[in-house]
């Protein structure tokens, strides 16, 4: 009599296909890749993964490491899921023929999902329309300003219907433990996981940056709240009075607070936040100078730039290149 196949050898591999934009994030596409593999190797062949680039060839990441790929553009199975990963600048390669593509691939039952700021690629093509998303915290301006009717959320990575966003980086690992957990159940997302030698799991809603009081090395809770006001309201600011308010003190007692802690004055730490945002916006989006300074709260856009000139040593129009870290 045939023997029966087992469980585990009758579960059919699932497809991943990494579409590498030139610039890509080099970490946020290993710490997507590298839970795959582990999870075979526990598992047997769950997963397969393919690179694909524009053109067929190599694609260099923003570190300047050289990846091959498998294939160009071509048709995916329905089922398959592709993941777009990119970096600085993502939209300088998204050709009206990789957005036709795209939609094609959407039109065909493909799983489209992005890594990093791959979300941009999605967004242009007209693709994230009605679904939540994430994107690395530092490009979430940016990306708000160009597509103001998107739903955008600080999450580590998203899952809605068919589209899938991370925020990158080791994000990336914590998302594809997500979807390892919900395919074949959350034991073999944690073997996985010890693999990377981590603490723990983190779930969708952790936060992407460090808390506040991390970040500024503080632990006064009246301060990490004002300073959490400021970080959301850029645009227009609010007053120090209405900043005072929103922690029941009074304008000196806030005062005191900023000079206690950060040895600083509540309107230039905020002022800061304001032009370190303007920065983001300036090296991550098309937005004219005139439009950067509206978007950051300064209504005179000489104030604009004598204030920017003087945290950073050169006016906005000189600072407007792209820093690759």
């Amino acid at each position: 009599m045939p023997r029966c196949p087992s469980h585990e050898s009758a579960i059919m591999s699932q497809d991943f296909y990494f579409l590498l934009m030139p610039g890509f994030s080099a970490i946020g596409f290993i710490s997507a890749l590298e839970p795959l593999r582990v999870a075979n190797r526990f598992r047997g062949e769950l997963y397969r993964w393919h690179v694909l680039s524009a053109d067929g060839g190599a694609v260099l990441a923003s570190n300047g490491m050289s990846v091959n790929a498998d294939a160009a553009l071509e048709p995916l199975k329905k089922g398959a899921t592709l993941l777009v990963v990119a970096g600085f600048e993502p939209l300088q390669f998204a050709t009206p023929a990789l957005e036709h593509w795209l939609r094609r691939l959407d039109h065909d039952g493909v799983t489209l999902g992005a890594i990093d700021t791959g979300a941009c690629v999605l967004a242009e093509a007209g693709l994230l329309d009605g679904h939540r998303l994430t994107l690395h915290w530092e490009a979430i301006d940016a990306f708000k300003e160009a597509y103001p009717q998107l739903s955008v959320t600080q999450e580590l990575f998203e899952i809605d219907r068919r589209r899938i966003t991370c925020a990158g980086g080791t994000a990336s690992i914590d998302l594809m433990l997500d979807l390892i957990a919900q395919a074949h159940g959350s034991e073999l997302a944690i073997q996985v996981s010890e693999q990377f030698v981590l603490g723990r799991i983190r779930p969708r809603k952790d936060h992407q940056r460090m808390q506040i009081a991390t970040r500024y090395g503080i632990n006064n809770k009246k301060l990490v709240h004002v300073i959490g006001e400021m970080e959301q309201h850029t645009e227009p600011p609010l007053s120090t009075l209405a900043l005072a308010d929103a922690i029941k003190v009074t304008r000196r007692q806030l005062e005191r607070l900023f000079r206690l802690h950060l040895n600083d004055t509540p309107s230039n730490f905020y002022l800061g936040l304001r032009l370190e945002k303007a920065r983001k916006l300036l090296r991550q989006s098309d937005m004219s100078v005139l439009e950067v300074s509206i978007a950051c709260g300064f209504e005179s856009p000489s104030y604009f730039t004598r204030s920017y000139r003087a945290r950073f040593a050169k006016c906005p129009r000189e600072d407007r290149r792209r820093e690759v870290v």
